[in-house]
Protein backbone atom coordinates (compact mmCIF):
# COMPACT_ATOMS: atom_id res chain seq x y z
CA UNK A 1 0.00 0.00 0.00
CA UNK A 2 1.29 3.45 -0.85
CA UNK A 3 2.07 5.84 1.92
CA UNK A 4 -0.65 8.32 2.84
CA UNK A 5 -0.21 11.80 1.44
CA UNK A 6 -1.73 15.22 1.94
CA UNK A 7 -2.61 18.15 -0.23
CA UNK A 8 -3.71 21.63 0.69
CA UNK A 9 -6.85 23.44 -0.30
CA UNK A 10 -7.92 26.98 0.51
CA UNK A 11 -9.50 26.00 3.82
CA UNK A 12 -7.54 23.15 5.43
CA UNK A 13 -5.11 20.31 4.96
CA UNK A 14 -6.68 17.34 3.14
CA UNK A 15 -5.20 13.91 3.71
CA UNK A 16 -5.50 10.70 1.73
CA UNK A 17 -5.70 7.58 3.88
CA UNK A 18 -7.66 4.39 4.55
CA UNK A 19 -9.40 3.77 7.85
CA UNK A 20 -11.59 1.24 9.63
CA UNK A 21 -14.57 2.15 11.79
CA UNK A 22 -15.09 -0.23 14.73
CA UNK A 23 -18.22 -0.15 16.91
CA UNK A 24 -19.30 2.19 14.14
CA UNK A 25 -22.78 3.11 15.35
CA UNK A 26 -24.41 5.26 12.70
CA UNK A 27 -21.23 6.77 11.27
CA UNK A 28 -20.02 9.71 13.32
CA UNK A 29 -16.38 8.69 12.91
CA UNK A 30 -16.94 7.96 9.23
CA UNK A 31 -18.21 11.46 8.52
CA UNK A 32 -15.26 13.06 10.32
CA UNK A 33 -12.62 10.90 8.63
CA UNK A 34 -14.16 11.28 5.18
CA UNK A 35 -14.13 15.06 5.61
CA UNK A 36 -10.38 14.82 6.25
CA UNK A 37 -9.88 12.74 3.10
CA UNK A 38 -10.27 9.22 4.47
CA UNK A 39 -11.61 6.14 2.71
CA UNK A 40 -13.36 3.55 4.88
CA UNK A 41 -12.25 0.02 3.97
CA UNK A 42 -14.32 -1.74 6.66
CA UNK A 43 -16.85 -0.93 9.37
CA UNK A 44 -18.13 -3.15 12.18
CA UNK A 45 -21.44 -2.65 13.98
CA UNK A 46 -23.39 -5.40 15.77
CA UNK A 47 -26.66 -3.45 16.19
CA UNK A 48 -28.74 -4.04 13.08
CA UNK A 49 -30.72 -0.80 13.30
CA UNK A 50 -27.48 1.20 13.47
CA UNK A 51 -25.98 -0.86 10.66
CA UNK A 52 -29.02 -0.13 8.49
CA UNK A 53 -28.56 3.62 8.98
CA UNK A 54 -24.83 3.29 8.30
CA UNK A 55 -25.40 1.38 5.05
CA UNK A 56 -28.04 3.86 3.91
CA UNK A 57 -25.52 6.70 4.12
CA UNK A 58 -22.41 4.77 3.06
CA UNK A 59 -23.71 2.11 0.65
CA UNK A 60 -20.26 1.27 -0.76
CA UNK A 61 -18.70 0.52 2.64
CA UNK A 62 -18.08 -3.06 3.76
CA UNK A 63 -20.19 -3.13 6.94
CA UNK A 64 -19.75 -6.24 9.09
CA UNK A 65 -21.28 -7.35 12.38
CA UNK A 66 -19.79 -8.69 15.61
CA UNK A 67 -16.11 -7.70 15.91
CA UNK A 68 -15.44 -10.97 17.74
CA UNK A 69 -16.23 -12.83 14.52
CA UNK A 70 -13.98 -10.73 12.28
CA UNK A 71 -10.60 -12.27 11.50
CA UNK A 72 -7.89 -9.56 11.44
CA UNK A 73 -6.44 -10.95 8.20
CA UNK A 74 -9.81 -10.49 6.48
CA UNK A 75 -9.51 -6.70 6.85
CA UNK A 76 -7.77 -4.80 4.04
CA UNK A 77 -4.66 -2.75 4.94
CA UNK A 78 -5.46 0.60 6.56
CA UNK A 79 -3.78 3.63 8.11
CA UNK A 80 -6.19 4.82 10.82
CA UNK A 81 -8.20 2.83 13.36
CA UNK A 82 -11.29 4.54 14.80
CA UNK A 83 -13.32 2.95 17.59
CA UNK A 84 -15.97 4.15 20.01
CA UNK A 85 -15.75 0.89 21.91
CA UNK A 86 -18.77 0.03 24.11
CA UNK A 87 -19.04 2.14 27.22
CA UNK A 88 -21.48 0.15 29.35
CA UNK A 89 -18.72 -1.62 31.27
CA UNK A 90 -17.23 1.76 32.27
CA UNK A 91 -20.31 3.98 32.47
CA UNK A 92 -21.71 5.26 35.77
CA UNK A 93 -25.09 4.13 34.44
CA UNK A 94 -23.84 0.54 34.40
CA UNK A 95 -22.10 -1.79 36.80
CA UNK A 96 -18.68 -0.23 36.09
CA UNK A 97 -17.00 -3.64 35.79
CA UNK A 98 -14.64 -2.32 33.12
CA UNK A 99 -12.34 -4.94 31.61
CA UNK A 100 -13.68 -7.56 34.01
CA UNK A 101 -17.10 -7.41 32.32
CA UNK A 102 -17.39 -10.89 30.79
CA UNK A 103 -19.60 -9.76 27.91
CA UNK A 104 -18.20 -6.34 26.95
CA UNK A 105 -14.98 -5.76 28.84
CA UNK A 106 -12.92 -7.86 26.42
CA UNK A 107 -13.85 -5.86 23.33
CA UNK A 108 -10.88 -3.52 23.75
CA UNK A 109 -8.66 -6.59 23.36
CA UNK A 110 -10.32 -7.38 20.03
CA UNK A 111 -9.09 -3.95 18.91
CA UNK A 112 -5.60 -5.04 19.96
CA UNK A 113 -5.95 -8.26 17.96
CA UNK A 114 -6.67 -6.19 14.86
CA UNK A 115 -3.70 -3.94 15.55
CA UNK A 116 -1.47 -7.00 15.94
CA UNK A 117 -2.62 -8.23 12.55
CA UNK A 118 -2.03 -4.83 10.91
CA UNK A 119 1.42 -3.44 11.72
CA UNK A 120 0.93 -0.82 9.01
CA UNK A 121 -1.54 1.15 11.19
CA UNK A 122 -0.28 4.68 11.82
CA UNK A 123 -2.95 6.41 13.90
CA UNK A 124 -5.57 5.41 16.47
CA UNK A 125 -8.58 7.43 17.65
CA UNK A 126 -10.62 5.92 20.50
CA UNK A 127 -13.65 7.32 22.33
CA UNK A 128 -15.35 6.29 25.56
CA UNK A 129 -17.38 7.64 28.47
CA UNK A 130 -15.99 10.22 30.89
CA UNK A 131 -15.91 7.68 33.70
CA UNK A 132 -13.14 5.69 32.02
CA UNK A 133 -10.68 8.40 33.08
CA UNK A 134 -11.67 7.96 36.72
CA UNK A 135 -10.44 4.37 36.84
CA UNK A 136 -6.63 4.44 36.88
CA UNK A 137 -6.33 0.68 36.43
CA UNK A 138 -8.43 0.77 33.26
CA UNK A 139 -6.43 3.64 31.84
CA UNK A 140 -3.17 1.87 32.74
CA UNK A 141 -4.19 -1.23 30.77
CA UNK A 142 -5.02 0.83 27.67
CA UNK A 143 -1.81 2.84 27.94
CA UNK A 144 0.45 -0.15 28.52
CA UNK A 145 -1.03 -2.17 25.66
CA UNK A 146 -0.67 0.64 23.12
CA UNK A 147 2.83 1.55 24.29
CA UNK A 148 3.87 -2.10 23.86
CA UNK A 149 2.85 -1.79 20.21
CA UNK A 150 5.19 1.18 19.64
CA UNK A 151 2.58 3.94 19.70
CA UNK A 152 2.97 7.36 21.25
CA UNK A 153 -0.33 7.98 23.01
CA UNK A 154 -2.02 10.75 24.92
CA UNK A 155 -0.22 10.95 28.27
CA UNK A 156 -3.54 11.35 30.05
CA UNK A 157 -7.05 10.72 28.80
CA UNK A 158 -8.25 13.83 26.93
CA UNK A 159 -11.66 14.87 28.23
CA UNK A 160 -13.57 17.13 25.87
CA UNK A 161 -17.16 18.17 25.30
CA UNK A 162 -18.81 19.71 22.22
CA UNK A 163 -19.43 22.76 24.44
CA UNK A 164 -15.65 23.34 24.49
CA UNK A 165 -15.93 24.04 20.76
CA UNK A 166 -19.00 26.27 20.93
CA UNK A 167 -21.43 23.45 20.07
CA UNK A 168 -24.47 23.76 22.40
CA UNK A 169 -24.28 20.38 24.09
CA UNK A 170 -22.44 19.41 27.27
CA UNK A 171 -21.25 15.86 26.66
CA UNK A 172 -17.92 14.99 28.24
CA UNK A 173 -16.15 12.04 26.65
CA UNK A 174 -12.68 10.54 26.88
CA UNK A 175 -10.58 10.55 23.71
CA UNK A 176 -7.45 8.43 23.40
CA UNK A 177 -5.19 9.31 20.49
CA UNK A 178 -2.10 7.45 19.30
CA UNK A 179 0.55 7.76 16.57
CA UNK A 180 3.02 5.07 15.59
CA UNK A 181 6.43 5.96 16.95
CA UNK A 182 8.38 5.74 13.69
CA UNK A 183 6.15 8.14 11.73
CA UNK A 184 5.90 10.88 14.32
CA UNK A 185 7.42 14.30 13.83
CA UNK A 186 10.40 13.95 16.17
CA UNK A 187 10.71 17.71 16.60
CA UNK A 188 7.16 17.90 17.90
CA UNK A 189 6.94 14.65 19.85
CA UNK A 190 10.00 13.59 21.80
CA UNK A 191 8.95 12.52 25.31
CA UNK A 192 7.03 9.36 24.45
CA UNK A 193 3.54 10.81 24.80
CA UNK A 194 1.07 13.19 23.19
CA UNK A 195 -0.02 16.09 25.39
CA UNK A 196 -3.08 18.23 24.82
CA UNK A 197 -0.80 21.19 24.14
CA UNK A 198 0.79 19.19 21.28
CA UNK A 199 -2.66 19.11 19.72
CA UNK A 200 -3.10 22.85 20.19
CA UNK A 201 -6.20 22.29 22.30
CA UNK A 202 -5.03 23.24 25.79
CA UNK A 203 -6.86 26.58 25.56
CA UNK A 204 -10.18 24.70 25.24
CA UNK A 205 -9.82 22.49 28.29
CA UNK A 206 -12.49 23.14 30.96
CA UNK A 207 -13.87 26.03 28.91
CA UNK A 208 -17.55 26.26 28.05
CA UNK A 209 -17.89 28.41 24.95
CA UNK A 210 -21.69 28.32 24.79
CA UNK A 211 -23.30 31.70 25.28
CA UNK A 212 -26.82 32.21 26.57
CA UNK A 213 -29.32 31.47 23.78
CA UNK A 214 -26.92 29.40 21.66
CA UNK A 215 -28.95 26.21 22.15
CA UNK A 216 -31.84 27.56 20.11
CA UNK A 217 -29.61 27.97 17.05
CA UNK A 218 -29.86 24.22 16.33
CA UNK A 219 -33.66 24.34 16.10
CA UNK A 220 -35.41 23.90 12.77
CA UNK A 221 -37.86 26.50 11.43
CA UNK A 222 -40.57 24.03 10.37
CA UNK A 223 -41.37 21.11 12.66
CA UNK A 224 -44.16 18.55 12.51
CA UNK A 225 -46.92 18.67 15.12
CA UNK A 226 -45.92 15.10 15.99
CA UNK A 227 -43.31 16.54 18.35
CA UNK A 228 -45.72 18.64 20.43
CA UNK A 229 -45.80 17.33 23.99
CA UNK A 230 -48.87 15.65 25.50
CA UNK A 231 -51.74 17.68 26.90
CA UNK A 232 -50.94 16.57 30.46
CA UNK A 233 -47.29 17.56 30.10
CA UNK A 234 -48.30 20.95 28.79
CA UNK A 235 -50.69 21.45 31.73
CA UNK A 236 -47.89 20.59 34.15
CA UNK A 237 -45.37 22.93 32.54
CA UNK A 238 -47.91 25.75 32.57
CA UNK A 239 -48.71 24.96 36.20
CA UNK A 240 -45.09 25.19 37.24
CA UNK A 241 -44.64 28.39 35.26
CA UNK A 242 -47.52 29.86 37.25
CA UNK A 243 -45.91 28.58 40.45
CA UNK A 244 -42.55 30.09 39.48
CA UNK A 245 -44.04 33.51 38.75
CA UNK A 246 -46.26 33.70 41.83
CA UNK A 247 -43.63 32.52 44.31
CA UNK A 248 -40.87 34.52 42.59
CA UNK A 249 -38.34 31.71 42.63
CA UNK A 250 -35.19 32.80 40.87
CA UNK A 251 -32.01 31.96 42.67
CA UNK A 252 -33.28 29.85 45.57
CA UNK A 253 -30.63 27.21 44.87
CA UNK A 254 -32.62 24.06 45.66
CA UNK A 255 -35.25 21.91 43.92
CA UNK A 256 -38.91 22.16 44.87
CA UNK A 257 -40.29 18.90 46.28
CA UNK A 258 -44.00 19.00 47.05
CA UNK A 259 -43.68 15.90 49.23
CA UNK A 260 -41.46 17.90 51.61
CA UNK A 261 -43.83 20.83 52.09
CA UNK A 262 -45.83 19.24 54.90
CA UNK A 263 -49.14 20.46 53.52
CA UNK A 264 -51.86 20.54 56.22
CA UNK A 265 -49.30 19.51 58.84
CA UNK A 266 -48.66 22.20 61.43
CA UNK A 267 -46.26 20.18 63.56
CA UNK A 268 -42.92 20.00 61.74
CA UNK A 269 -41.72 17.07 63.85
CA UNK A 270 -44.70 14.97 62.76
CA UNK A 271 -43.92 15.84 59.13
CA UNK A 272 -40.29 14.81 59.55
CA UNK A 273 -41.28 11.55 61.20
CA UNK A 274 -43.53 10.75 58.25
CA UNK A 275 -40.69 11.47 55.83
CA UNK A 276 -38.22 9.43 57.93
CA UNK A 277 -36.13 12.57 58.15
CA UNK A 278 -33.59 11.15 60.60
CA UNK A 279 -32.67 8.38 58.14
CA UNK A 280 -31.89 10.85 55.36
CA UNK A 281 -28.38 11.98 54.43
CA UNK A 282 -27.53 15.50 55.56
CA UNK A 283 -27.81 17.01 52.06
CA UNK A 284 -31.36 15.72 51.72
CA UNK A 285 -32.31 16.95 55.19
CA UNK A 286 -31.22 20.44 54.10
CA UNK A 287 -33.51 20.25 51.07
CA UNK A 288 -36.42 19.15 53.26
CA UNK A 289 -35.81 22.06 55.64
CA UNK A 290 -35.61 24.58 52.81
CA UNK A 291 -38.76 23.26 51.15
CA UNK A 292 -40.66 23.47 54.44
CA UNK A 293 -39.55 27.06 54.99
CA UNK A 294 -40.41 27.93 51.38
CA UNK A 295 -43.87 26.40 51.76
CA UNK A 296 -44.62 28.26 54.98
CA UNK A 297 -43.60 31.56 53.36
CA UNK A 298 -45.94 30.93 50.37
CA UNK A 299 -48.57 28.74 52.02
CA UNK A 300 -51.67 30.61 50.94
CA UNK A 301 -50.83 30.46 47.23
CA UNK A 302 -49.36 26.94 47.30
CA UNK A 303 -52.38 25.35 49.01
CA UNK A 304 -54.74 26.75 46.34
CA UNK A 305 -52.29 25.88 43.53
CA UNK A 306 -52.05 22.24 44.66
CA UNK A 307 -55.85 21.94 44.66
CA UNK A 308 -56.19 23.72 41.31
CA UNK A 309 -53.86 21.29 39.53
CA UNK A 310 -54.64 18.22 41.68
CA UNK A 311 -50.93 17.85 42.29
CA UNK A 312 -51.10 15.06 44.86
CA UNK A 313 -52.78 12.81 42.29
CA UNK A 314 -50.12 13.47 39.66
CA UNK A 315 -47.24 11.08 39.11
CA UNK A 316 -44.22 11.75 41.32
CA UNK A 317 -42.02 13.27 38.63
CA UNK A 318 -44.57 16.08 38.13
CA UNK A 319 -44.31 16.89 41.84
CA UNK A 320 -40.67 17.99 41.61
CA UNK A 321 -39.38 21.13 39.94
CA UNK A 322 -35.88 22.50 39.49
CA UNK A 323 -35.24 25.99 38.11
CA UNK A 324 -31.61 26.35 37.01
CA UNK A 325 -31.92 29.58 35.04
CA UNK A 326 -31.35 32.09 37.82
CA UNK A 327 -32.54 35.44 36.49
CA UNK A 328 -31.30 34.81 32.93
CA UNK A 329 -34.69 33.64 31.65
CA UNK A 330 -37.87 35.63 31.97
CA UNK A 331 -40.04 32.55 31.47
CA UNK A 332 -39.88 28.85 30.72
CA UNK A 333 -40.49 29.73 27.08
CA UNK A 334 -36.86 30.80 26.85
CA UNK A 335 -35.41 27.74 28.58
CA UNK A 336 -34.44 24.13 27.88
CA UNK A 337 -36.69 21.66 29.72
CA UNK A 338 -36.38 18.00 30.58
CA UNK A 339 -39.02 15.86 32.23
CA UNK A 340 -36.95 13.31 34.13
CA UNK A 341 -37.56 10.69 36.79
CA UNK A 342 -36.07 13.23 39.21
CA UNK A 343 -38.67 15.81 38.15
CA UNK A 344 -39.04 18.75 35.78
CA UNK A 345 -35.69 20.45 35.22
CA UNK A 346 -35.44 23.86 33.55
CA UNK A 347 -32.04 25.11 32.32
CA UNK A 348 -30.58 28.14 30.61
CA UNK A 349 -30.67 27.99 26.79
CA UNK A 350 -26.89 28.12 26.33
CA UNK A 351 -26.57 24.36 25.80
CA UNK A 352 -28.58 21.15 25.79
CA UNK A 353 -27.90 18.39 28.32
CA UNK A 354 -26.00 15.41 26.99
CA UNK A 355 -27.90 13.29 24.53
CA UNK A 356 -28.15 9.84 26.02
CA UNK A 357 -29.07 6.45 24.62
CA UNK A 358 -32.15 6.20 26.86
CA UNK A 359 -35.05 8.32 25.67
CA UNK A 360 -35.11 11.56 27.64
CA UNK A 361 -35.64 14.11 24.91
CA UNK A 362 -35.30 17.84 25.75
CA UNK A 363 -38.33 20.12 25.40
CA UNK A 364 -38.40 23.66 23.98
CA UNK A 365 -41.03 26.30 23.39
CA UNK A 366 -41.87 26.59 19.68
CA UNK A 367 -42.44 30.26 18.90
CA UNK A 368 -44.28 29.41 15.67
CA UNK A 369 -46.63 26.80 17.08
CA UNK A 370 -46.99 28.59 20.44
CA UNK A 371 -46.65 25.18 22.06
CA UNK A 372 -44.02 23.18 23.89
CA UNK A 373 -42.44 20.38 21.85
CA UNK A 374 -39.62 17.87 21.96
CA UNK A 375 -36.55 18.52 19.86
CA UNK A 376 -36.67 16.49 16.66
CA UNK A 377 -34.22 13.79 15.54
CA UNK A 378 -32.82 16.27 13.01
CA UNK A 379 -32.20 18.81 15.78
CA UNK A 380 -30.53 16.08 17.87
CA UNK A 381 -28.37 15.34 14.82
CA UNK A 382 -27.46 19.04 14.67
CA UNK A 383 -26.17 18.75 18.25
CA UNK A 384 -23.90 15.92 17.09
CA UNK A 385 -22.74 17.98 14.06
CA UNK A 386 -24.14 15.44 11.61
CA UNK A 387 -24.32 16.47 7.97
CA UNK A 388 -27.61 18.12 7.00
CA UNK A 389 -28.14 15.52 4.28
CA UNK A 390 -27.67 12.58 6.64
CA UNK A 391 -30.49 10.04 6.51
CA UNK A 392 -31.87 7.97 9.38
CA UNK A 393 -33.80 4.72 9.60
CA UNK A 394 -36.08 3.35 12.29
CA UNK A 395 -38.45 5.01 14.74
CA UNK A 396 -37.78 8.36 16.37
CA UNK A 397 -36.93 6.58 19.62
CA UNK A 398 -34.35 4.47 17.82
CA UNK A 399 -32.87 7.54 16.17
CA UNK A 400 -32.60 9.41 19.48
CA UNK A 401 -30.86 6.36 20.95
CA UNK A 402 -28.50 6.07 17.98
CA UNK A 403 -27.55 9.73 18.20
CA UNK A 404 -27.13 9.40 21.96
CA UNK A 405 -24.47 6.77 21.33
CA UNK A 406 -22.79 8.68 18.48
CA UNK A 407 -19.62 10.76 18.54
CA UNK A 408 -19.76 14.46 17.74
CA UNK A 409 -18.54 14.76 14.17
CA UNK A 410 -16.96 18.19 14.44
CA UNK A 411 -15.10 17.30 17.63
CA UNK A 412 -13.64 14.10 16.12
CA UNK A 413 -12.81 15.96 12.92
CA UNK A 414 -10.79 18.48 14.92
CA UNK A 415 -8.99 15.79 16.93
CA UNK A 416 -8.18 13.81 13.80
CA UNK A 417 -6.80 16.84 12.00
CA UNK A 418 -4.62 17.82 14.97
CA UNK A 419 -3.38 14.23 15.42
CA UNK A 420 -2.45 13.83 11.75
CA UNK A 421 -0.38 17.01 11.87
CA UNK A 422 1.90 15.32 14.42
CA UNK A 423 3.00 12.75 11.83
CA UNK A 424 5.35 12.89 8.87
CA UNK A 425 3.27 12.45 5.71
CA UNK A 426 4.62 11.88 2.24
CA UNK A 427 3.67 14.82 0.03
CA UNK A 428 2.96 13.57 -3.48
CA UNK A 429 1.67 16.87 -4.75
CA UNK A 430 4.69 19.04 -4.02
CA UNK A 431 2.65 21.19 -1.63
Amino acid sequence: MSKPNFKRDSKMIKYKFDFIDLFAGIGGFHQAMRFLGGNCVMAAEINQACADTYKLNFPKTDVRGDIRKIAPDSIPPFDVLCAGFPCQSFSKAGAQKGFSDAERGDLFFRILDILDGHPEVKYIILENVRNLADKSDHWSIIKEELLKRDFYITENPIILSPSNFGIPQVRERVYILAIRKDIRNEETLSNGFINICDLGLDHLRNKNRCKNGLARTVLEAEVSNDYVISEEQEVMLNAWEEFRVETKIGTIGFPIWISCFGVDVDNCEIMKETLRYDDMPKWKQKFVDKNRQFYLANRRFIDEWIKKYDMFNRIKLYQKFEWNCGTDCKSMHEAIIQIRQSGIRVKRPNYFPSLVAIVNTPIVWDNTKRRYRHITPREAANLQSFNKRYKFTGSDNQIYQQLGNAVNVRLVKTLGSRLFKLGVWEDKNGA
